[in-house]
């Protein structure tokens, strides 16, 4: 039996997928503050935002399909996803006393961990880190990081349990 030699990530994917969750993270964050439907900010952020500098501020491209999944499935899945949070989260410290951009953060890298079997647990992770370090200086990332390690070894133990470098 032969095997297809492993295709190399192409780093421009990666880098549209990185884009993909920054923008996610803003279009929850819009959503929120400004009561905006999904279909809404979809619209807006592929139109003005995405690959576009608005305000001084260069907005990465981002793998379009990629941004629309995350963000329909993290709306549509909030019900799911919040509990699952609260129980990751410090004692006393529910979801909704978290501050928005945080909020949003949590709820986009729950949505992967929890629905997008396809994307590695500790990618996942990785990647809403240095989304919070493109928003946060302080406590932050180590915080996403602590939050979202806990939901993956809640929702992907098994994924988890495996010597790293290896799939399931």
């Amino acid at each position: 039996m032969s095997h297809a030699p492993q295709q190399k990530k192409d780093p421009q994917a990666k880098s549209e997928r990185s884009g993909a969750r920054l923008a996610v993270v803003q279009a929850l964050y819009e959503m929120e503050i400004s009561g905006k439907g999904t279909i809404e900010a979809l619209a807006e952020f592929e139109a003005f935002w995405i690959g576009s500098e608005v305000e001084g501020i260069t907005h990465p491209p981002a793998d379009a399909s990629f941004f629309r999944d995350i963000l329909r499935g993290t709306v549509d899945q909030q019900r799911a996803i919040d509990p699952v949070l609260d129980k990751a989260l410090v004692k006393g410290w529910p979801l909704k006393r978290i501050e928005a951009v945080l909020r949003a953060i949590l709820r986009a890298g729950a949505y992967e961990l929890m629905f997008r079997r396809d994307v590695p647990a500790r990618s996942a992770i990785t990647e809403y880190v240095d989304v919070a370090h493109s928003f946060y200086e302080g406590d932050e990332p180590g915080l996403v990081n602590g939050v979202l390690d806990r939901v993956a070894r809640d929702v992907r133990a098994e994924e988890l349990a495996l010597p790293a470098g290896q799939k399931g």
